[in-house]
């Protein structure tokens, strides 16, 4: 007999199913989106890295434009809390910042050049290898997952100094409970941050997800037994075999999204049981999740060039 907790969750993964928004079936054709947040004016923006744009989508209207041209595949996107927007530029190995009164483009961290330099100084001149995914904690410093280098970098957006949050460089396994400083990471992909401040972090090449307690500065292990492959629906997540996954996001029940990339597959794990789940299949390399304060769920499903949506 199912518990009660998957009969929950399949009774979720059926209600939850999404339609598509944009793509070639309903509107202007789009080419392999990766991240994606809603704005602080509600449209929904999303990284188009096969047009090398940032395109913006009107979710009233329909209506898709670029927001932000002429770059080099963006992988990651989002906002501060003054309407300010930053994205990951992860060909040029730095992080860029869009005034939102002026429009002007600035780089924010990153010198162009792929390497490991700059703790400690100007964030501007420090050298970062594949900057993938972006967030703010909640003190409002930016997060980059720097996963050249196996770490997060952290940048005082006041003062401009870049530090290493997390990582040593290592391609080694992450001990459950150990304490970020000093612990390696393998492959840090993308991370989200919850209300509670807590943020969680996808592990590509360790195929994990961990929590860092925002107040222990301890990380924990959530999901993934570390093995490449797709098992463990309807049991533990922390059992489950993943497949490279590359996105992750928080809803407001408090349950993780994670793009289960080569799998195909999104997957749901309830904090509150440990259980994961698949609540949508038969996807395209999806890189790109994301839960609005509604709890609608934004999914781009990358190599089907389109993004998918629950109403």
């Amino acid at each position: 007999m199912k518990s009660a907790a998957l009969l929950f969750a399949c009774a979720f993964a059926l209600s939850a199913q999404p339609t598509v928004i944009a793509g070639a079936a309903v509107n202007t054709p789009i080419d392999n989106p990766y991240g994606l947040v809603i704005g602080p004016d509600g449209a929904l923006y999303f990284c188009e890295i096969g047009n090398h744009r940032i395109s913006r989508l009107d979710l009233k209207t329909g209506r898709i434009s670029t927001s932000v041209g002429d770059l080099n595949q963006p992988y990651e996107v989002r906002f501060d809390v003054a309407g300010n927007m930053y994205f990951a530029d992860m060909p040029n190995h730095v992080v860029r910042r869009v005034d939102a009164r002026t429009k002007a483009i600035s780089t924010i961290a990153g010198t162009g050049t792929a390497g490991f330099s700059g703790d400690g100084g100007p964030a501007a001149q420090a050298m970062l290898r594949q900057p993938h995914s972006i967030a703010f904690d909640a003190q409002g410093r930016l997060l980059i997952c720097d996963i050249g280098n196996h770490r997060i970098r952290r940048v005082e957006l006041k003062t401009g100094i870049i530090d290493t949050w997390a990582g040593t460089g290592e391609k080694k396994p992450t001990p459950d409970g150990a304490p970020i400083a000093g612990t390696p990471l393998n492959g840090p992909r993308a991370i989200a941050v919850a209300p509670d401040g807590n943020l969680y972090l996808v592990l590509r090449e360790g195929n994990q997800v961990y929590r860092i307690d925002a107040k222990t500065e301890r990380i924990y292990h959530v999901a993934g037994t570390g093995e490449t492959g797709y098992s463990g629906d309807g049991g533990p997540a922390k059992t489950a075999k993943l497949a490279g996954p590359k996105g992750i996001a928080v809803a407001p029940d408090g349950s993780l999204y994670l793009a289960d990339t080569e799998n195909h597959a999104i997957r749901r794990i309830d904090l509150k049981t440990g259980i994961i789940t698949t609540v949508l299949d038969k996807l395209a390399r999806p890189h790109g999740i994301f839960v609005a304060s509604d709890g609608r769920i934004f999914v781009a499903d990358s190599e089907h060039h389109r993004i998918l949506a629950t109403r």
